[in-house]
């Protein structure tokens, strides 16, 4: 006889299988530490043979977790019927029930004790609705990490002082907006000398604000240091205004080879026109005085939070912490390498956030390979799949 896991939002009864606490627990205490060993390898973008068997391991240990910790996710495997214990083989880590990124939209969930969180995150969102998460101090210790070896395989940090110029919010003021943590995540891949964020907060207004004059005073000054920079932030501002800043002057910039782009964010100017990536690489190289390899775009998400930076062959990688599939739109079925879809993100990291599978209204595929020769899949993107 089955005993009632919880009531359900519709009001039916869920069905918890025969010992569900004692299976999950000894499920969590049999792959306990899996997800730390898995984050411990620095090879950020090799996936080996031997790397699967401690992912699916990482995978259980976090599905029984948060089966045990989250009530939403405990409905979600009721729901689909499939529990930690169903989980044996690598493949079948799609199977992981999975949060549908809109609903977050609508709902918050945790896996923590109020007390136990440490910062609350909010996607970047135009339309008024925005998703919130939660993370203790594991799961930003383990995010700290990822995005440490992913860059170290990527080439990009270094322990040379290097100017920051930010187009996004300044985070002493937008402390809890997803993208102004992602760009204090991304200076520390190197020693800091200083950081300009443009978006200031004008509180006069109640409102922000981007002042292409005060970007072309930090960039000015910036050069002159000599030191190496790097320019992080959404693409449309970074194009016009920098296009803006260069006709202005008169001139580009004098960066070197030591100075990188990363973007991230939509493709859209200001005046509404898609902006093709190898222009964009072109004339911000070009804007800057960098090597084109050195301008680079990055794909993440606030609900998800393991980033996908392109290579220097302008791929994004899938990297050992996280794993992606298409399904398609209409039967949610699996699809298979080059075969575009919607996207499923999967990851174990998350302590405090039971969304270690989600599924995105992001429309891509996946490649096994790329040329630059990192054993890790290729995430190709193909923009927005719509409501």
């Amino acid at each position: 006889m089955r005993s009632l896991l919880r009531v359900g939002e519709l009001g039916r009864p869920l069905l918890a299988p025969p010992n569900f606490l004692g299976r999950a627990k000894r499920l969590l205490a049999q792959n306990k530490g899996s997800t730390d060993a898995l984050i411990g390898g620095r090879r950020g973008l090799h996936i080996e043979s031997k790397d699967e068997s401690l992912f699916l391991r990482s995978m259980k240990e976090a599905f029984a977790y948060h089966s045990l910790a989250s009530p939403p996710f405990q409905a979600l495997c009721a729901d689909a019927g499939f529990y930690p214990w169903s989980l044996r083989r690598s493949e079948q880590i799609p199977e992981i029930p999975y949060f549908f990124v809109t609903a977050l939209k609508h709902h918050s969930v945790s896996s923590v004790k109020e007390e136990d969180v440490a910062l609350t995150l909010r996607s970047s969102g135009t339309t008024g609705q925005t998703s919130a998460i939660v993370l203790d101090r594991t799961s930003l210790r383990r995010i700290r990490r990822i995005v440490h070896h992913i860059y170290d395989d990527l080439g990009m940090r270094d322990q040379r002082r290097t100017n920051y110029l930010c187009f996004t919010y300044d985070p002493e003021v937008a402390k809890d907006v997803g993208t102004a943590y992602s760009d204090k995540l991304l200076t520390s891949l190197t020693k800091v000398q200083d950081v300009f964020y443009t978006i200031e907060w004008n509180e006069q207004k109640k409102d922000w604000h981007l002042d292409s004059r005060r970007v072309e005073e930090a960039m000015d000054r910036f050069e002159a240091s000599g030191r190496p920079f790097r320019l992080l932030g959404f693409p449309a501002h970074t194009w016009d205004v920098l296009n803006e800043v260069v006709a202005r002057r008169g001139k580009a910039y004098k960066f070197g080879p030591l100075s990188y782009v990363i973007t991230g964010g939509g493709w859209k100017g200001f005046d509404g026109r898609a902006i093709p990536k190898p222009e964009f690489r072109e004339g911000v190289a070009r804007a800057l005085g960098i090597p084109r390899d050195n301008v680079r775009d990055l794909y993440g998400m606030v609900e998800h939070g393991v980033p996908y930076c392109e290579c220097e062959k302008h791929r994004m990688h899938v990297p050992r912490y996280s794993r992606v599939y298409a399904r398609d739109p209409a039967t949610l079925q699996l699809l298979d390498y080059g075969q575009t879809g919607l996207l499923q993100f999967v990851t174990s990291y998350h302590h405090s956030y039971p969304a270690i599978s989600l599924l995105t209204t992001d429309y891509g595929h996946v490649l096994e390979s790329c040329p630059c020769g990192r054993p890790s899949p290729v995430l190709v993107l193909e923009g927005r799949a719509g409501l």
